[in-house]
């Protein structure tokens, strides 16, 4: 069985009232966390999350020469996965709303082949209001954000105004199982694998948030149900890691 990775959502805008005070309070969290964000993935998930997130890269259907979105890109992972997908022709934008976690995606950005990574912009942002025109990208992905955003609907709808007709949105999160055995798994292993290694790092409190986020986020079949709402054309949800995470990939 997969292990749980950690995986708390870069910051774009988050459910809680008051809206814009809960957005700052997330943005902190998010710049406190990133320090130590890369080491708790890899030891929560015994490193599988770098799987996921490459099948996640793989749906996309990004390709050499394309222009591509990192929708709550963290510290950059899946923008570094696209760059090597799209080539030294292809451009990458990774867009975030936490300062911090753009600052250790730029500075990760020096360590990796030059080759690699010169066709990647940083970008500081909204995911509720993209700037960028119409039809600007051939693929986009969003890695453990969407759960997290306020309104998942007008986040859908962005990503859809700024996607090229045909092209598609592969979204990574942890899965809201329907499965109650799959559901008490996860539950269990956030309060006894997920919290207790976060407090060694001293941000208990700030993973303490990611059940209540799973048990607040949609469906499979909402999610798809949700794509086809704003317009795309066809959605499918696949659950992965035993069930414990899940990616919808949606058409345009």
């Amino acid at each position: 069985m997969a292990s749980l990775q950690l995986c708390l959502p870069s910051t774009c805008r988050f459910r809680q009232r008051p809206v814009h005070c809960a957005a700052d309070q997330r943005q902190g969290l998010f710049n406190r966390i990133a320090p130590v964000y890369d080491n708790l993935n890899d030891l929560l998930s015994l490193g599988q999350h770098r799987v996921w997130k490459r099948m996640a890269v793989s749906w996309s259907g990004a390709k050499m020469g394309d222009c591509v979105l990192d929708l709550c890109c963290g510290s950059g992972d899946l923008a570094f996965l696209l760059s090597e997908k799209v080539g030294s022709n292809g451009k990458v934008t990774g867009l975030d709303f936490s300062k911090e976690q753009l600052s250790i995606a730029s500075h990760r950005q020096n360590f990796v082949p030059k080759a690699c990574c010169n066709n990647i912009e940083w970008i500081e942002g909204d995911a509720l209001d993209l700037p960028f025109s119409d039809g600007y990208f051939d693929a986009i992905t969003v890695g453990y954000g969407l759960r997290n955003v306020v309104d998942k609907h007008r986040a859908m709808q962005e990503m859809y105004r700024v996607l090229k007709p045909g092209s598609r949105v592969s979204v990574l999160d942890f899965n809201k199982s329907t499965q109650p055995f799959t559901a008490s798994i996860q539950e269990w292993m956030i309060d006894n694998v997920v919290v207790p290694m976060a407090t060694g790092y001293g941000l208990a409190k700030e993973y303490e948030y990611l059940k209540s986020s799973i048990r607040e986020f949609l469906t499979g079949k909402e999610l798809e149900k949700l794509a086809l709402q704003v317009g795309f054309s066809n959605a499918t949800h696949y659950e992965i890691g035993g069930g414990l995470m899940g990616n919808l990939v949606a058409k345009r």
